[in-house]
């Protein structure tokens, strides 16, 4: 092999590298297959398209990694850096889920050792067998690196232009550095006008994402307290509205990386390397960009204040999950002009009702004053309260609820339907039908809320819908007053 092919597989190794590192591994596996399908096998090649395989954190890419390992050794069965690698790819792979691959781990290491016993390869292979190595617990994502050095730029340099100039000309002075080159080509992006809201982003991310927990709680705590009747939804839809500018800085982001990852790839074609390039001129040289921290002493606050509204809300939640309104009941001696009757015993509207739930009940039938107590009445009001928090609508409207448990064998059911809100809010539901026993047109509405149970029987032969549910109404808050606090 000729010293141009070497210099050919050498640069393509090093941009499948730089697309790796740019987060590209997609590109970089096609740019190492087709060098190897038109030049032939090279074991550096080839540990460099694994690697591609291998950075998707995937299992059918690990799967696709093994064959390619495998691929090389059979061509290059003694390449330290190949066995290295696949020892690696077993050692990470769980043991339960590929014991197969696991196991060829120890195999492939007891060669590494008697190949290169003092090797660095042997090292990072032999580390690689811990759940975590110690770089995995030290790494921090690549985007992470590229917010934290854009953040640290802007607000170092006096206007933005200044910040993406200085940051282009240390990418100048080594263009062999990826991480100088996503800073260019990051710095350069959200300089551009237009970019205000996104280098504000970049820079009070936290402050601005706690900015919408906060909003977003506030809507969750007003729904449940004071605004029952708002939905959940606008609290939803508020916070995925707030969100939205994350989403374009993100794209912003990952543009800038893959600028970089071809500029990185252009460098490595051209054979050019940071300690040859002076052109930021003699004497110049970058600065020496400092560690990213895998968190910072504001991350650990703003996540503990995130989680104290956490708390806040869930706390306030369960409350208003327990809460339930509280009324007095009001049973009138006459009501409307007509004289009132306690129920005959054994009859109870609320008998499904547990009776630990129930703290006051009462069962009246109105009829006119000269009649007997077991005439028709005009009205029959029974009303419940108590500690009903767990009710739920289906309990008013279902087929199996209040209402067919009331009707059953009483009349001929002409229509029924769906009412506004009981006297106090909750769910009413109301029905005509002619009773039986008399051929008397009647009307019957039942409601339910947190706090109380209710049914009002009453004739209706002139009656339409909205006039049913008003008298409904207006007979369950003559009978229902709200507690005082």
């Amino acid at each position: 092999m000729n010293d141009t092919s070497d210099n050919v597989r050498g640069d393509v190794r090093g941009r499948v590298d730089a697309l790796v590192a740019a987060g590209r591994p997609a590109a970089a596996r096609a740019a190492a297959r087709s060098a190897l399908d038109a030049d032939g096998p090279d074991a550096d090649l080839l540990l460099a398209l694994a690697r591609a395989h291998m950075a998707e954190d995937d299992d059918d890419h690990d799967d696709a990694a093994e064959r390619v390992f495998r691929e090389g050794l059979e061509v290059f069965p003694d390449d330290i850096s190949l066995l290295a690698g696949y020892a690696e790819l077993c050692a990470r792979t769980d043991s339960v889920d590929r014991p197969g691959r696991h196991s060829r781990g120890v195999v492939l290491l007891a060669r590494l050792r008697e190949l290169a016993p003092d090797s660095l390869e042997l090292q990072r292979a032999e580390a690689a067998g811990s759940s975590v190595s110690a770089s995995a617990k030290d790494s921090v994502s690549v985007r992470r690196v590229q917010s934290f050095d854009a953040a640290r730029a802007f607000a170092d340099a006096p206007t933005p232009g200044a910040a993406a100039a200085e940051a282009a000309q240390w990418a100048a002075a080594a263009p062999g550095d990826l991480r100088l080159a996503v800073l260019a080509e990051t710095t350069g992006a959200l300089a551009a006008p237009g970019r205000t809201w996104s280098r504000l982003l970049l820079r009070r991310g936290l402050e601005y994402r706690f900015a919408v927990g906060v909003t977003v709680a506030v809507l969750v705590v007003l729904r449940i307290t004071v605004l029952p009747a708002v939905p959940y939804g606008v609290a939803t839809g508020a916070g995925l509205l707030m969100g939205l500018p994350f989403l374009g800085l993100r794209k912003q982001l990952r543009v800038a990386r893959e600028l970089a990852a071809e500029r990185m790839a252009a460098v490595v074609a051209e054979g050019v390397r940071g300690d040859e390039a002076g052109a930021g001129g003699e004497g110049f040289g970058p600065p020496e960009l400092p560690p990213v921290p895998r968190v910072t002493p504001r991350e650990y606050a703003f996540a503990g204040a995130g989680l104290a509204l956490l708390l806040v809300v869930g706390a306030t939640a369960y409350t208003a999950s327990l809460a339930y309104p509280r009324y007095d009941i009001v049973a009138h001696d006459t009501f409307r002009g007509l004289k009132g009757f306690d129920l005959r015993e054994g009859f109870d509207p609320f008998a499904a009702v547990p009776d630990s739930e129930r703290e006051e009940s009462t069962a009246r039938v109105y009829v006119a004053g000269n009649a007997a107590p077991d005439a028709a009445g005009e009205y029959l009001v029974a009303v419940t309260t108590g500690d009903f928090h767990e009710l739920r609508e289906s309990y008013v409207f279902d087929g199996d609820g209040l209402v067919s448990m009331n009707t059953e064998g009483v009349g001929i059911v002409d229509d029924t339907w769906r009412a506004e809100a009981g006297p106090y809010g909750g769910w009413m539901r109301c029905l005509r039908y002619t009773e039986v026993a008399t051929s008397t047109l009647r009307a019957m509405c039942v409601w339910a809320d947190k706090g109380s149970i209710g049914m009002v029987l009453f004739t209706a032969e002139d009656k339409n819908r909205d006039a049913v549910e008003e008298t409904a109404r207006s007979i369950g808050a003559d009978f229902l007053r709200p507690a005082a606090d």
